[in-house]
């Protein structure tokens, strides 16, 4: 919902996009109406984000294992229990086997200020500088951050606040994949459309939810927000650019 149109984008230039989750989302939503039991609500959310990762033409999603905490009391949410030093070298780990040049993370305030989204912000920049990418011989990786915030961005409520947008990109073009993608994730749709048709008045469908433009914040190296350096010094610019 946040970046999969930038992932379509980067996928169709030939570009070789891994996924990496957290946990399987056995604590979340069961779907509207309910589509599995809690028990089987893990297997389920693997099976959807298989199938959203072939529609972006992704690899197939790893998965680091830690459990999805049930949401609490006033939809309170939790980070799973981990070890801080652990997660990192669990992604330092996938890092260095799938030679990965660039990063791309939750951002700095957990969209909507998940704790198990600001924990994978924290984790990734810690394994993206590690002293273990060097010993492997691997360079430290550029790391981005998805739903960075930019004037009049059409849902504050998901915009990082801390992230100012340093790239925007227009992916109307491959709208169609993203919502292929976010459709695969049945148990969540009616949470994707919830809000904006409470907003609306009406029901929406996932397709008229779906951001036309993904923003993203450059974490390291540090830059200016809205001053994007050319796309020779930053693959991630050169992949979006089409550009050797």
């Amino acid at each position: 919902m946040l970046c999969g149109g930038t992932l379509a984008l980067l996928t169709t230039r030939g570009v070789d996009v891994h996924l990496l989750c957290l946990t399987r989302g056995e604590g979340g939503e069961l779907g509207e109406p309910p589509l599995t039991d809690r028990a089987g609500l893990a297997a389920l959310r693997t099976q959807e984000l298989a199938c959203a990762a072939q529609q972006l033409g992704c690899q197939a999603p790893q998965f680091l294992g830690y459990v999805d905490p049930l949401v609490g009391p006033s939809e309170t949410l939790f980070a799973p229990e981990h070890d801080f030093d652990t997660l990192v070298e669990q992604i330092v780990n996938v890092l260095v086997s799938v030679r990965a040049s660039v990063l791309l993370t939750h951002g700095s305030n957990g969209e909507y200020g998940h704790p198990a989204h600001q924990l994978v912000h924290r984790a990734a920049l810690a394994a993206a500088a590690h002293p273990a990418l060097a010993e492997a011989g691997h360079p430290p990786a550029i790391v981005y951050s998805f739903a960075a915030t930019y004037p009049n961005h059409p849902y504050p409520r998901l915009a990082n606040a801390d992230d100012s947008a340093s790239l925007i990109v227009d992916v109307s073009g491959v709208l169609d994949q993203k919502e292929a993608a976010a459709r695969c994730h049945a148990s969540q749709n009616a949470l994707f459309v919830r809000r904006r048709s409470e907003a609306a008045g009406r029901p929406l469908t996932v397709r008229e939810v779906l951001l036309a433009k993904e923003s993203f914040h450059r974490h390291w190296p540090a830059q200016a927000a809205y001053s994007p350096p050319p796309p020779a010094a930053d693959p991630f610019l050169a992949w979006l650019a089409n550009t050797p």
